[in-house]
């Protein structure tokens, strides 16, 4: 959890990023190696963890047993729980967030529910809307999971638009993205500073 490094230090916030889409050359993974380096260079304070969803397995509670969960699981619940705050990165499939995302969210929604009081932020990379609909659905998902997202500034990205955004690998490239990608940062640490009265 938070924690300030001495007297005057600015207070450390750890967030936890997960990426909805598994593909490595997912550009929504692209975005959070950029928030990753963005915090690095030139946000005090915020450390970034990716917190990998691809082996969680299908939500199935029949794995669950004397209040424990499959190892893996219960691996990504305590990533989950001991972070701050949650940053999204959620891929559109079919107006909605993706099968996978949606598995890690109901799987660290079990009893106890480690995604409570935390602050969170969600951004996406797709073709169109830039993938609206599914931060739409996001949010409503986290009412009930009592997730706090910050309002402003949104990130939506058509991914496929002129100039180009991505190089060949992935990598965001275009610098007014990069610095819309920073500017989330710097609200999602102002408010999870605020949620926790600091």
């Amino acid at each position: 959890m938070a924690a300030a490094v001495g007297a005057g230090a600015i207070p450390r916030i750890k967030v936890a990023a997960i990426c909805g889409s598994l593909r490595e050359g997912s550009y929504n993974r692209g975005l959070i190696r950029s928030a990753i380096e963005i915090s690095k260079s030139s946000i005090p304070g915020v450390e970034i963890e990716l917190v990998e969803i691809l082996e969680l397995p299908l939500l199935n509670t029949d794995l669950e047993g004397e209040g424990r969960f499959p190892p893996v699981v219960e691996a990504f619940r305590q990533k989950i729980l001991e972070a701050d705050s949650i940053l999204f990165a959620s891929p559109e499939h079919n107006y909605s967030v993706s099968a996978p995302l949606k598995n890690a969210l109901d799987w660290a929604s079990r009893p106890p529910n480690v995604w409570g009081d935390k602050a969170a932020a969600t951004i996406s990379a797709s073709g169109g809307s830039g993938g609206k609909r599914s931060q739409y659905h996001l949010r409503q998902i986290g009412v009930f999971l009592d997730l706090h997202f910050i309002n402003k500034p949104e990130f939506f990205l058509n991914a496929f638009q002129p100039p180009a955004k991505f190089d060949k690998n992935s990598n965001l490239i275009d610098a007014q993205t990069r610095e819309n990608l920073k500017q989330v940062l710097l609200s999602l640490q102002a408010f999870t500073l605020r949620l926790q009265g600091r």
